[in-house]
C-alpha cells in the first residue's frame, strides 16, 4: 500500500472541510462542557443504528465494545490537537472500518447521525448563547467533515490496493498512468 503523507492529508482535509484554527479552539474550549454528555450521544447513535437492518451484522455481539470505541472517538474530536497524528488516527479508524467490510456509505451516514444526536446536546450546553452555539455548530460540522474526508481515504487506498493486486499493475506504473491521465485532462489532483 502507498505511503501516506499525513501532514499533507491533514492540510488538505482541513482546507476541503473548512476546518479552521478558530474551530479547533472552539472545540477544545467546549470539551469540558461536553465530556459528560458524550455517552448520551453515543447511546442515541447506536440505538438508531440498531433500528437499521443493514447495520445489524456489524453490531451483533460487539455493541458495548463499539460504544466504548465510539465514545473515545467523540472525546478525541473535542480535544485535539488536530495535527498529522490526529489525521493518522482518523485514517486508522477508516482502515478498521475497511477491515470489517463496513460499506463506505455507512461512514457518511454515520457522520450525519452523530450530528443529529450531537446538535441537541450543543443547544443544551450553550443555552441562550446563540453566538457560542453558532460557533460550536460550525466547528462540529467542520471537524466531522474533516474526519470523514480522512477516513474515506482509507477506502480509496484499499480499493487501489485491490485494483493493483488484481491487475498486477505496479505502484510505479499506476502513478505514471494517473499522472498521464491528469495531464491529458488538465487535472492537478494528487490523490
Amino acid at each position: 500500500m502507498r505511503q501516506i503523507d499525513f501532514s499533507q492529508l491533514n492540510h488538505q482535509a482541513k482546507q476541503f472541510s473548512g476546518f479552521e484554527p478558530e474551530d479547533e479552539q472552539v472545540l477544545m474550549q467546549a470539551h469540558a462542557l461536553l465530556t459528560g454528555e458524550l455517552d448520551r450521544v453515543t447511546d442515541a447513535f447506536y440505538q438508531e443504528l440498531g433500528r437499521i437492518e443493514e447495520a445489524q451484522p456489524f453490531l451483533e455481539g460487539r455493541l458495548e465494545a463499539l460504544k466504548s470505541t465510539h465514545r473515545r472517538w467523540l472525546e478525541r474530536i473535542f480535544s485535539g490537537p488536530y495535527d498529522e497524528d490526529f489525521a493518522a488516527y482518523m485514517h486508522h479508524v477508516g482502515v478498521v472500518h475497511v477491515q470489517v467490510r463496513l460499506p463506505e456509505r455507512f461512514m457518511a451516514s454515520g457522520i450525519g447521525l452523530i450530528g443529529k444526536h450531537l446538535i441537541p446536546v450543543l443547544t443544551e450546553v450553550c443555552g441562550a448563547d446563540l453566538d457560542r452555539l453558532s460557533s460550536l455548530m460550525k466547528a462540529v460540522n467542520a471537524v466531522t467533515t474533516y474526519c470523514l474526508i480522512i477516513m474515506q481515504v482509507s477506502y480509496r487506498e484499499h480499493e487501489l490496493a485491490r485494483f493493483m493486486d488484481v491487475t498486477g499493475i505496479s505502484e510505479a506504473l499506476y502513478a505514471n498512468l494517473a499522472a498521464a491521465y491528469r495531464e491529458k485532462n488538465g487535472s492537478s489532483s494528487n490523490q
